[in-house]
């Protein structure tokens, strides 16, 4: 299901006084994100990108050969720090329940942080899968899936969690229900990632029936 988000983008004034290059094309990229998520990445064009900016589109070739090589910086980061993350999570928590917490914690708060990157990936991941030069987005995907499963059916060996459902039926549905927050989430908005979070875990573990 594609998942769309209103454009957010940074300032059209250009950089600050001072910040460097890197900070430009951070910049950059966070544009693009944002209209890659809002208007599709074969939608928009690098003259969209370059607009929004508030430079020529002769200018972005400065920073990135091509719209592509934009895509490809802002998934590689997107995949790299939530597999890292989630890795660092795999190896430090105690056992499967906290690993699944903060599992499910940490995705609220990329949500938040990075929802550009996010509604991006969620967009354009089914397209690129299989495409050459994309399957990075495949292979990085499926080490996530690894670490959420090797939670779920470490927790269902241990007793913590339940035996007699699917670990990766179980994993869909945390996995669409999580991610695709980032259709209705505003980082501004009424509720805190922290306290999604927590009333999804309390959903999750203990359902909607009454005890």
């Amino acid at each position: 299901m594609a998942v769309r988000r209103p454009v957010r983008t940074a300032a059209r004034n250009g950089t600050r006084a001072g910040s460097g290059g890197s900070d430009r094309r951070a910049e950059l990229l966070q544009i693009a994100a944002g209209l890659f998520a809002g208007r599709g990445y074969a939608q928009t064009t690098v003259r969209d990108i370059a607009d929004e900016a508030g430079i020529l589109s002769g200018s972005l070739y400065h920073h990135f050969s091509s719209k592509e090589q934009m895509l490809h910086e802002i998934l590689q980061d997107f995949l790299g720090r939530l597999l890292e993350r989630f890795t660092e999570i795999e190896r430090d928590a105690q056992d499967p329940r906290q690993v699944l917490d903060q599992l499910v914690q940490h995705s609220f708060t990329v949500i938040h942080e990075t929802p550009e990157a996010v509604a991006l990936y969620q967009n354009e991941s089914g397209a690129l899968s299989g495409q050459p030069g994309f399957e990075y987005v495949d292979q990085l995907g499926r080490k996530i899936e690894k670490i959420w499963l090797r939670a779920l059916t470490a927790g269902q060996k241990s007793g913590v969690f339940r035996a007699d459902v699917d670990a990766s039926l179980t994993y869909r549905f945390i996995r669409d229900t999580v991610w695709c927050t980032v259709r209705w989430y505003r980082p501004r908005g009424r509720f805190r990632h922290e306290a999604v979070a927590e009333q999804y875990l309390r959903v999750l573990y203990g359902g909607l029936t009454a005890p």
